[in-house]
């Protein structure tokens, strides 16, 4: 399915990201025994970019939840442009709100919709808070991720780990400091076996936009994480065990290739 990730604590679940098929991978979680990820249960989604494969899942995200039975609105938080992005979603699906609403259908119309918070762009080396309960505190940062619009990543402090979501970017300097010491880095990477198959073109797009296996292990050999977790995996035709062997030639922490429905 397409990225999304999920951060459970305490029995409550924080979305990252919206891909394909979120919801029907959450329903599967759910059925797998993590009452959490039950759709009726998300109630709050931090998205790190807008680009169309993060987000494709959001009507459904916004939507299929609220007629399972959700309770509260949805809340999410982001970049500049989700909330426009929110707006135009739901006029696109205002006939449907209005059947559902005033038919027949058992639906509580007071969780429907969505509140899209958005976040600040953040100063280069700079964590801004953005989010806080009673099981955790979310603080976002700026990523190397193209020009024209803000992308973010995600540090979440929880009571027994601190976990990193990197977004796509490109490596960045300034964001070692901000991820050090962290027990979780969850981190986008490509394949350098790949990589070197693809055209001169996308190799300039690619390079520019996104971290290699190579760049990566050197990320995690500054930060030294506990667990780096492979996400957003662009292989080309290389295989899983060849992008590990890539990263762990250079770099000896545990490294794991994440999976669907994986649980870490």
């Amino acid at each position: 399915m397409g990225p999304s990730l999920a951060i459970v604590c305490n029995e409550k679940a924080y979305i990252v990201d919206f891909g394909p098929g979120i919801v029907r991978r959450c329903q599967q979680a759910f059925e797998s025994g993590i009452e959490a990820l039950a759709p009726k249960n998300i109630e709050r989604a931090f998205l790190t970019h807008l680009h169309s494969d993060h987000t494709i899942g959001y009507p459904d995200l916004m939507f299929t939840p609220w007629v399972m039975g959700r309770k509260n609105k949805l809340e999410t938080h982001g970049p500049e442009g989700l909330a426009s992005m929110t707006s135009h979603i739901e006029l696109a699906y205002e006939k449907d709100k209005q059947v559902r609403v005033c038919g027949f259908e058992p639906i509580n119309p007071e969780a429907y919709g969505t509140i899209a918070h958005e976040i600040a762009a953040p100063e280069e080396n700079r964590l801004v808070p953005c989010y806080r309960d009673d099981n955790i505190e979310v603080e976002a940062f700026r990523v190397n991720h193209g020009e024209g619009w803000t992308a973010l990543g995600y540090k979440f402090l929880t009571p027994d780990r601190t976990i990193v979501v990197s977004g796509d970017t490109a490596p960045y300097a300034p964001l070692i400091d901000l991820w050090a010491g962290c027990d979780v880095l969850i981190h986008e990477v490509y394949s350098a076996k790949g990589f070197a198959v693809r055209s001169a073109r996308w190799q300039k797009y690619h390079s520019h936009m996104h971290t290699s296996s190579k760049q990566l292990a050197e990320i995690a050999n500054r930060v030294r994480p506990k667990l780096l977790l492979l996400t957003h995996v662009l292989l080309w035709g290389a295989t899983e065990d060849e992008l590990l062997e890539e990263i762990k030639s250079d770099y000896p922490g545990e490294v794991i290739c994440g999976e669907d429905l994986g649980q870490y």
